[in-house]
């Protein structure tokens, strides 16, 4: 039967609520970094969140920000933070007690990053080295993290919509600053939010597969 639990993560200076979703048998977990503007409520994020758990993988998706800290707009870009927050979570998952009892405890991690989540997902990789088994980046920012890219080790999928022609560029870049095993997929006529009927889809699908490949290894 599956598991699913509300959560509250403490963290330094903050306690993030997050949703716990752990599939029978689940053999590694995916934590959500949302982006700006939103938080774990996304129904994007939670789109690709139940088709993971469909094939065996545990999701996460917590708030980054508090609502108090996300009242003030420089927060959703404040790209340490947010690493910092998402360092501190993965830990909170990785050994705490309470994460213990939810079954989390001991299992491969990744990342799944929406826009600037996307840069706050790869700095926490590169933080936190081989603790990381992949990112999938969809929509993301991954040239707000710039200076850690070239430190990421985990495999990293960039996902960005055909139409998305800005972000499309700044995915290039980052991708070229990339060391890590690593691919750029361009979804055909979607745009930023992958909206267009059948895109979502198409970003669950590569996600999917790309954490099956790489957190199966582990």
């Amino acid at each position: 039967m599956q598991s699913e639990k509300s959560v509250n993560i403490d963290v330094e200076s903050a306690v993030l609520p997050g949703d716990l979703v752990r599939p029978p048998g689940a053999k590694s977990l995916v934590i959500f970094a949302h982006g700006s503007g939103s938080s774990r409520l996304s129904t994007r994020n939670r789109f690709v969140a139940q088709q993971l758990q469909k094939e065996g993988i545990a999701t996460l998706l917590f708030d980054l920000l508090t609502e108090e800290e996300d009242e003030t707009y420089e927060n959703r870009f404040d790209i340490p933070l947010l690493t910092d927050r998402l360092v501190s979570v993965t830990h909170w998952v990785g050994v705490d007690a309470r994460a213990k009892k939810l079954g989390t405890l001991g299992l491969p991690v990744g990342y799944f990053g929406a826009s600037t989540g996307a840069a706050a997902a790869l700095g926490a990789a590169a933080h936190l080295d081989a603790e990381v088994g992949a990112v999938v980046s969809r929509g993301g920012r991954p040239d707000l993290a710039m200076e850690s890219l070239a430190e990421v080790r985990a495999p990293t999928l960039l996902i960005v919509g055909g139409r998305d022609d800005v972000v499309i560029e700044l995915n290039r870049k980052a991708y070229a600053l990339l060391k890590a095993e690593k691919e750029l997929s361009i979804v055909p006529g979607a745009t930023h939010l992958f909206e267009e009927p059948g895109a979502l889809e198409e970003v669950a699908r590569l996600a999917s597969e790309w954490f099956k490949k790489y957190l199966s290894k582990r």
